[in-house]
């Protein structure tokens, strides 16, 4: 079971990723400081997002003191155009590579996409089309972002090796973003919220998941707040704080964790920004307590 935990930790460090931009409201300052997630490309507009996770686990909530190190990596690409003259509507895909090795293999053996059995699997797992929207035309630091993620694997779990849930996410990220008088602090808000749905799991006398997904039949909740301060206008650092609880709506399995962390955005030019991120899970249930590595690009053009 707690190879199954991993995805709903990848996917939580995921949704830091996104971003958006706005070149015509850009008053002053970089886009990093002034269009935050909350903010929509206008029509036209291309924005490619590359973000990179690393999650590496020696505990979990499982049992005491160390284990064998699990190492999950997951690669996002993420491209949305504009398609409205208001600014309040994109459309776009998101498409997820993952990596994972197991049997206290090295964290780094991740980038050698080797496919071990019993200690390694890879390849492209999931697409998703996406829709991002300002629900209210008078509060344009508020939006919603809509996909439905589509698995692209034959088989959960396979010698032991989770890749990726074998099911289908109905995903919904509320976005919400408040910059203090004189522009240096910056707070943002995010809900996501996940609904996995598709056939039960069932395992072989191996305990691999030949069908379905261990989360499906689920409903996760994640709220997170992250705090900016921008020492200039093309350099930021922040702190976050996030809780994830899934919620049992028949698969029976509940689990929770949260998370505490921080990072850097650089912007580059002014079309292209980096950033990293890191965080730590700090406390859970059902779930495994390591850290994640992250590093994203991101052009708006």
């Amino acid at each position: 079971m707690k190879k199954y935990i991993q995805l709903t930790v990848i996917a939580f460090t995921l949704t830091f990723g996104a971003t958006a931009q706005d070149q015509d409201d850009d008053q002053y300052g970089s886009v990093i400081q002034t269009l935050t997630p909350s903010k929509l490309i206008g029509k036209g507009q291309y924005d490619l997002k590359w973000f990179n996770n690393l999650y590496t686990q020696t505990e979990s909530t499982f049992s005491e003191g160390r284990e064998p190190r699990q190492t999950f990596f997951t690669s996002s690409l993420e491209a949305f155009t504009g398609v409205s003259e208001n600014r309040r509507l994109n459309v776009g895909v998101i498409l997820e590579v993952r990596s994972n090795v197991i049997a206290d293999r090295g964290a780094l053996d991740v980038f050698s996409f080797d496919g071990e059995r019993g200690t390694a699997r890879s390849g492209l797992t999931s697409i998703a089309p996406a829709i991002k929207f300002v629900p209210f035309a008078n509060v344009n630091n508020f939006s919603i972002q809509s996909s439905l993620s589509i698995p692209l694997i034959d088989q959960e779990t396979d010698q032991g090796v989770f890749l990726d849930q074998d099911g289908f996410t109905w995903q919904n990220r509320f976005f919400y973003d408040y910059t203090f008088g004189g522009g240096d602090w910056q707070i943002f808000a995010e809900l996501n919220s996940e609904f996995n749905f598709g056939k039960e799991a069932v395992q072989d006398a191996n305990f691999d998941t030949v069908e379905g997904s261990f989360a499906n039949n689920s409903f996760n909740l994640t709220p997170g707040v992250f705090l900016s301060y921008f020492p200039s206008s093309k350099f930021t650092v922040l702190g976050l704080v996030q809780h994830s609880q899934r919620i049992d709506l028949g698969n029976n399995f509940e689990q929770d964790f949260t998370a505490v962390g921080g990072g850097a955005k650089y912007q580059l030019t002014d079309e292209l920004n980096i950033e990293t991120l890191y965080t730590n899970f700090v406390r859970g249930n059902n779930t495994g307590l390591g850290e994640t590595f992250n590093i994203g690009l991101r052009a708006v053009f």
